[in-house]
């Protein structure tokens, strides 16, 4: 069995390396993209930003202001045992949060809608937010997530339902228009990590579309040639606009577009995105069913991939 008290700290850390240290892949992805630009001033962007970026990881300070959005993935095997079960997982989980908040971690951004009550701690009603997947084995998977602001606020994440006899063409001027739209508002820090969702109902594909952002790692494809190839074609697309970082100009204007899908009715397809800042911050811990803890470098929310 695996006790509270060692997930809570795994909790901790995750939360804690999440919000201030930048992912493998996303450095990767950002190294690819200072070798590859051609506007001097762009490059100097991403070579400023990457620089803050490793620094904040030196110093454990947040990312970026905007903590975010408190989500947690759980990948959880159906023979896995938690002391208290997953009521204590999600208290632990809150308590986590606060501590992360308290210690300076996060910032208190999370308020009552209507009041704006600010209780100081990133906790309330249905924050924060929780997944599950369940899988074979003994173990659990714990990611964290932590969704911007602007990102999601301002026009980073849109729906739309699309006619089947618009097709692919549809979805992918939907993605182009949408993107465009948030990128001249400012509302989202590019180069971003764009997630699609396609299917299912509208909040199927706007949960898809979030974790494609927020899961996926930068570079993956998806297995499917359809997705895959849409995922290319858009990929180019958005990054021949000249965006670039921070709406200033440049070659990148997405790191990666990754699309995920379900099934739909016949009367339309859902279609929406989520836009992930630069930061893309994300970190992932698993813990086995004989206490052993392992810091993953990929969420594994969608496989290897």
């Amino acid at each position: 069995m695996i006790k509270t008290e060692l997930y809570e700290k795994v909790l901790f850390e995750t939360i804690k390396r999440g919000a201030t240290e930048i992912s493998a892949d996303v450095k990767e992805a950002f190294e690819a993209a200072i070798a590859r630009e051609s506007n001097p001033d762009a490059q100097k962007g991403l070579i400023a930003t990457l620089n803050s970026m490793e620094m904040s990881a030196k110093r454990e300070n947040p990312l970026c202001v905007d903590t975010g959005w408190p989500i947690f993935y759980f990948k959880v095997g159906n023979q896995c045992q938690l002391e208290g079960g997953f009521v204590e997982l999600e208290n632990a989980a809150r308590r986590a949060v606060a501590k992360a908040t308290e210690l300076g971690y996060l910032r208190a951004t999370m308020k009552h809608p209507l009041t704006g009550y600010d209780p100081g701690n990133n906790i309330g009603m249905n924050i924060p937010d929780f997944t599950y997947q369940f899988v074979d084995g003994d173990s659990i998977e714990m990611s964290y997530a932590a969704k911007g602001g602007g990102s999601e606020c301002f026009g980073g994440t849109r729906h739309r339902i699309v006619a089947f006899a618009d097709g692919i063409a549809g979805i992918e001027k939907f993605v182009i228009d949408s993107f465009v739209a948030s990128a001249r508002a400012g509302a989202v820090c590019p180069p971003s990590v764009l997630g699609i969702g396609i299917g299912g109902t509208a909040n199927v594909a706007a949960n898809l579309a979030k974790e494609a952002a927020c899961l996926r790692t930068v570079g993956s494809k998806h297995p499917d040639p359809m997705f895959a190839k849409i995922e290319e074609d858009l990929y180019k697309a958005l990054n021949s606009l000249g965006v670039g970082i921070l709406g200033a100009g440049g070659d990148t204007s997405v790191l990666a577009v990754n699309v995920e899908y379900a099934y739909t009715h016949i009367a339309g397809i859902a279609c929406a995105t989520s836009t992930n800042c630069m930061v893309a911050r994300r970190a992932s811990s698993r813990i086995d069913g004989n206490g052993k803890v392992t810091v993953m470098r990929s969420p594994n929310w969608f496989g290897d991939r």
